[in-house]
């Protein structure tokens, strides 16, 4: 096996020897554009021809509209059959975790509680905005807890309700939190069970 690489090896060099050696025609001298100096041509183009202009318009629009109504996450149902799950957030630290001063404060290995270190001091609700019936089971939730509830949208504009409610209404973007629930059904309520260091959720009708 070594003899064939290098024969290969021996080969290559005689052929790119070869090559040197015999050109086939002219050469010249090789020259990339200058990039800088075709975008900043592109770019003048477009001032010139007022594009540029239109360009950052249609970015300021698509960014309000990104903010206004973010895209609706999927993968969820209505609720159908109400029902009632708890989930354990205790998570295995992956590596050692340590303070800037290198002091050990978790060990690769150990299995962390966050609610043994911060309690979810307010309810979590989850609905879309799009439908009216949701809404105004939020407002209720909102109500019966005396507003210890963090309203999340799934679908809809969260800054218009903010507005319209004057309290802070979020966003569930890409559906990581109800991934990370396992909630499937909304609206759905998030809270912590007194009982035991865990999380229920409630996933219930909102007619």
């Amino acid at each position: 096996m070594k003899a064939v690489a290098v024969v290969l090896l021996a080969w290559g060099g005689l052929t790119g020897v070869a090559c040197a050696q015999e050109p086939l025609g002219p050469s010249y001298p090789i020259r990339e554009p200058d990039m800088l100096e075709e975008v900043q041509g592109r770019l003048k183009a477009l001032e010139k021809s007022g594009r540029m202009r239109e360009l950052q318009q249609e970015g300021i629009a698509r960014s309000r509209q990104s903010i206004e109504s973010p895209k609706a996450v999927t993968g969820l149902t209505r609720t159908d059959k109400p029902r009632t799950f708890y989930m354990d957030p205790s998570w295995r630290v992956p590596r050692d975790i340590a303070t800037p001063d290198g002091q050990i404060i978790a060990r690769a290995g150990d299995v962390v509680n966050p609610l043994d270190y911060v309690p979810l001091s307010n309810h979590l609700f989850f609905f879309d905005q799009r439908d009216p019936n949701q809404v105004r089971k939020a407002a209720a939730i909102l109500k019966r807890y005396e507003g210890k509830v963090k309203p999340i949208l799934v679908a809809g504009e969260p800054l218009k309700l903010t507005r319209q409610w004057k309290r802070q209404v979020y966003f569930d973007q890409g559906g990581y939190l109800v991934k990370r629930f396992g909630i499937q059904q909304i609206p759905a309520l998030v809270s912590q069970d007194a009982a035991r260091k865990r999380l229920r959720i409630d996933e219930m009708k909102a007619d």
